[in-house]
């Protein structure tokens, strides 16, 4: 258990179920608790990370030791507005940060508890265009040691039981908004002409999401693919997955910034992607991978056919790849953005 009086930061994470903020607070924090007292407030985390219990939230109305004020940095509303009410109703000696990743213009009530914030960060260029406050952009990373090239036995596609010699994933909500019936169309279109390739889907189904999965079912089966086209569900090793795959494909119809193809590259796969969110700012068309516009499916299945057609170009460009975001994405240089924000607020507070 950490002492408050020593955290200078607090990461809430108010969502039980693994999300993109869960693998941004699981991959930033432990790199940012080697330089600034940071400890992370609620469900759905792993241990390992420093954590403050919820029976310690008072002890944060007493300002830490050595700085002026502690920070409150949030990335979802509802911990917006917790970090508002303690700020406002109970005069918490908090300063309040506030990290926006969506791409498209906030519903009335973001925006008001945005306008709240005392410090603003977007994780990309077209993420701060949505926004109306000034804001500084710091983009996500990706920790290059967890998310590695294979290097043994159980980081090959053999060890996965499954069939084939090449594999193909899609990991994420399986939704409309993640393309992942864009996915299968595509494997159900060139799987019975790729005979050494096989799919795996990778990703939570909600109870909202329940017939458009049953719907993919269903398409597969008629497709008699069942073997071929595997949803593997939400899978707790997802790193050693994105090792197996020859390539990741992520054909989100939207995206706020979207993490999956900073993962597969830098755990050397090549990667196919849409248009939506960052993804165009992460890949290097040609080079480590390939962008389609959101939503085509005719475009995607061409785009993935040159890799399934070629694996040995799938391999150069999941190197590419590799070396293109340890250099450009890694979360040391997320974590230096967000630090100079945190020392900016502390000498303007002083």
């Amino acid at each position: 258990m950490v002492r408050i009086s020593d955290i200078h930061v607090v990461a809430p994470h108010f969502k039980r179920r693994y999300s993109g903020v869960t693998s941004t607070i699981i991959q930033l924090v432990p790199k940012q608790a080697e330089i600034v007292g940071i400890a992370t407030l609620g469900p759905g985390l792993p241990n390992g990370l420093p954590k403050i219990a919820w029976w310690q939230m008072p002890l944060l109305l007493k300002r830490p030791r050595q700085r002026p004020l502690r920070i409150w940095h949030a990335r979802r509303n509802n911990e917006m507005l917790i970090g508002l009410f303690l700020k406002t109703a109970f005069r918490a000696p908090l300063t309040l940060v506030f990290t926006s990743a969506a791409q498209r213009s906030h519903g009335w009530f973001s925006r008001f508890l945005i306008s709240r914030m005392d410090s603003v960060i977007a994780t990309s260029g077209p993420s701060g265009q949505t926004l109306t406050v000034p804001h500084t952009v710091v983009m996500h990373g990706v920790d290059c040691a967890r998310f590695r090239p294979p290097v043994g036995p159980d980081d090959q596609w053999e060890r996965s039981g499954l069939p084939g010699r090449y594999a193909i994933g899609c990991f994420g909500r399986i939704r409309y908004l993640k393309g992942t019936d864009l996915f299968v169309d595509a494997m159900v279109n060139l799987l019975p002409d790729y005979p050494d390739w096989t799919a795996v889907v990778a990703g939570r189904v909600t109870r909202q999401n329940g017939a458009f999965y049953e719907t993919l079912r269903r398409r597969i089966a008629g497709a008699d693919l069942e073997r071929r086209i595997v949803f593997l569900g939400e899978v707790s090793d997802a790193d050693v997955w994105y090792r197996r795959l020859s390539l990741h494909v992520s054909p989100s119809r939207y995206e706020g910034f979207g993490l999956t193809p900073l993962e597969a590259m830098a755990s050397q796969t090549a990667v196919v992607a849409s248009d939506a969110g960052s993804y165009p700012e992460m890949i290097v068309e040609g080079v480590t991978g390939a962008v389609v516009p959101a939503g085509d499916g005719d475009a995607l299945v061409e785009a993935i056919r040159r890799y399934m057609a070629d694996p040995e170009l799938a391999a150069v460009h999941g190197r590419n790849g590799r070396e293109h975001v340890c250099e450009n994405f890694p979360v040391e240089k997320e974590m230096s953005g967000i630090n100079a924000v945190y020392d900016r607020i502390w000498r303007e507070c002083k």
